[in-house]
């Protein structure tokens, strides 16, 4: 009978990742370099690098342009609230997460087209925002209004609406009507690089398409969760209470 011998970066994978567990090597540590780890296991750089991306796939080690590989820390789940897209506060408070704001004006195409339901050109303010927990990238959202609902200031630095898109929702008037599709899939290369985890970690990925009383498109956000950092609720309101609740 033929037994398979482990690969070389297997093995080492498992000693580092033995030196993890038993907190030989501490959460947030930098490890060795490339190049020293390389010659502590006397290997080649790409066998090292084989290595790293076993545990990198596992969620143990993530690697930060610049700076190198670190354990990572263990990260606490946030609760993503459906209906209109907000971060639970509580536990968004306890993660100790905070959100950073890229904003610009683009043209739609293609998919935005579809879902705001606009010519294609049509001008939209778009929020690109990645939520952290310390150094750690948990969620990032693509938010996307037309660029006419953009309030004056919306794409400068405006602490008003800034602490807005810290819920992953820009608007600030509750819509008429909000569709969100969930789905678990692998992410894209972008998403992977943006919240540092391997191809092989899914995903919980939320559309959410926001309307006013005519129709039309007030907001359209894209959400990318990774699969063990965020739990959905999703809440049923019955028109029962809702009659009840206006009379």
């Amino acid at each position: 009978m033929t037994r398979s011998v482990p690969s070389r970066h297997h093995d080492i994978a498992d000693d580092l990742r033995h030196q993890i567990t038993t907190g030989r090597i501490k959460p947030g540590e930098r490890l060795p370099s490339e190049a020293g780890l390389a010659d502590r296991y006397k290997v080649s750089t790409v066998t090292l690098r084989s290595a790293l991306a076993v545990l990198q796939s596992e969620g143990l080690v993530e690697k930060i342009h610049g700076k190198g590989n670190f354990v990572r820390r263990p990260l606490r789940k946030v609760v993503y609230v459906g209906g209109w897209g907000t971060l639970d506060p509580w536990t968004a408070a306890e993660a100790a997460l905070r959100v950073t704001v890229r904003t610009t004006t683009v043209q739609a195409d293609g998919h935005l087209t579809t879902l705001l339901k606009v010519p294609t050109g049509s001008p939209l303010a778009e929020f690109f925002c990645i939520s952290h927990e310390g150094d750690s990238p948990h969620g990032l959202a693509r938010i996307y209004i037309p660029r006419d609902l953009a309030q004056a200031g919306v794409l400068g630095d405006d602490s008003s609406w800034r602490e807005t898109a810290t819920r992953f929702a820009v608007l600030s008037s509750p819509p008429a009507a909000v569709q969100e599709t969930v789905c678990a899939r692998p992410p894209t290369p972008d998403e992977a690089s943006a919240l540092r985890i391997g191809s092989a970690v899914a995903v919980l990925a939320i559309t959410r398409v926001a309307t006013d009383f005519t129709g039309r498109v007030v907001e359209a956000a894209l959400l990318a969760f990774p699969g063990d950092r965020v739990d959905a609720v999703f809440t049923t309101h019955h028109m029962a209470d809702e009659r009840q609740t206006q009379r």
